[in-house]
């Protein structure tokens, strides 16, 4: 099935720090100048119009010219991308918030956002011509490179806690990657793909440690900006652990202005964690210098333990840049959350979405958030996923 004509009008990948080049025609991980992740850059302003998008597919791969892609064969698509948005009535309605909305994540393949990157991701693999990809995850993201894999004719490698529940490390192993359990977070995990790397030619596919993951995930900023008709919220939630889908979504708004897509106001970006493990909140607020050093515990939110989230400074920067901040919320309250949602709206959510119903409540407790602004909470996963948490 053709996508669309013409594709990616990528022009090279910079350090996003000092902005130095890379060639995009071989395989990168990160910046080795700044020790930093990757940006793809494109040619934007004249290549690309919203008047393409009419009649295209409703994938991701809709925004190919601003996607990493050159080849269209090489493109790995599951039909991630164009998930729904929901106004909950019943929640609105209880909580005088007329302007309530949630981007249902769920809905894509294998039940959460890493789809969207990992389609990118393996994409690119594929492209490069990679016989194995590897990944360190706390649960979706090993399955969905595993998928991806698989679809691709690509081995995978899916790194793992041992405590992860068991739904995640079944699906890895039915999408036929190979499954390796470890003793503590996902940051133990990448210690353990840094080893496997040595002894085993890798496409490492860690969060922010090569730059196309982030190219994926930035679509959901794409689709909100079409779903709402080009105009964006004033606030959006995001569940923050490697912090892709935060950094994606400003990077897509800051290209769409490029464009003339949408206009010079932004959202503001709130970045919700886990009590359990809530280095950027630490660091924002001014606990910590940065977070190499944070020790974190585990969160029935899986994707929320991420204790040294490798691109911190490019999360600090959006929620600097958008006027933001960043929350904490007790595991107990995120169960809460999940049970009401189900309960008044029929919707089951991941704890990590869950988490941010709890963290509107506190900010607009503190009038941080108004209750006539427009509101956005990503759901980034599937209730049905960790029942066994729940």
């Amino acid at each position: 099935m053709k996508v669309i004509q013409q594709l990616t009008t990528l022009s090279n990948l910079v350090c996003s720090v000092c902005g130095k080049s890379y060639s995009i025609f071989q395989p990168q991980t990160f910046a080795y100048c700044c020790q930093q992740p990757l940006l793809a850059v494109y040619e934007l302003p004249g290549h690309f119009s919203k008047s393409a998008l009419r009649n295209r597919a409703a994938t991701m791969w809709r925004y190919a010219e601003v996607l990493p892609v050159f080849e269209e064969e090489n493109i790995v698509s599951l039909g991630e991308g164009m998930t729904p948005i929901l106004q909950p009535a019943r929640l609105s309605e209880k909580y005088e918030l007329p302007s309530l909305f949630i981007k249902d994540e769920s809905k894509n393949p294998t039940g959460s956002f890493k789809a969207r990157g990992l389609s990118a991701a393996v994409s690119k693999a594929k492209e490069f011509g990679a016989g194995t990809c590897i990944v360190p995850t706390a649960g979706n993201a090993g399955g969905a490179m595993a998928a991806y894999c698989a679809a691709a004719g690509i081995r995978a490698i899916v790194v793992m806690p041992r405590h992860t529940p068991q739904v995640f490390k079944d699906e890895c192993e039915l999408y036929g990657a190979e499954l390796i359990l470890v003793d503590g977070l996902i940051s133990d995990c990448a210690k353990k793909v840094a080893q496997i790397k040595q002894s085993i030619d890798c496409f490492d596919i860690s969060t922010m440690k090569e730059p196309y993951r982030l190219e994926g995930k930035k679509t959901m900023g794409y689709e909100i900006a079409e779903q709402f008709n080009w105009t964006l919220p004033d606030v959006i939630l995001y569940p923050t652990g490697g912090g892709t889908g935060l950094i994606g979504m400003w990077k897509a708004f800051r290209e769409m202005q490029q464009m003339g897509w949408i206009g010079e106001k932004l959202p503001r970006m709130i970045a919700v964690q886990a009590a359990n493990c809530q280095p950027v909140v630490q660091t924002w607020t001014g606990r910590q210098p940065h977070s190499k050093n944070y020790v974190g515990q585990p969160s029935l939110a899986n994707g929320l333990a991420v204790p040294n989230p490798f691109a911190e400074p490019m999360i600090l920067e959006v929620l600097k840049a958008s006027h933001g901040k960043a929350v904490a919320v007790e595991d107990a309250d995120m169960i809460d959350a999940v049970k009401e949602i189900a309960r008044e709206e029929g919707l089951l959510i991941a704890p990590e979405g869950a988490a941010l119903w709890k963290a509107l409540l506190q900010l607009l407790e503190t009038g941080s958030i108004k209750r006539d602004e427009k509101v956005l909470l990503l759901n980034t996963g599937s209730g049905y996923k960790y029942l066994e948490n729940i």
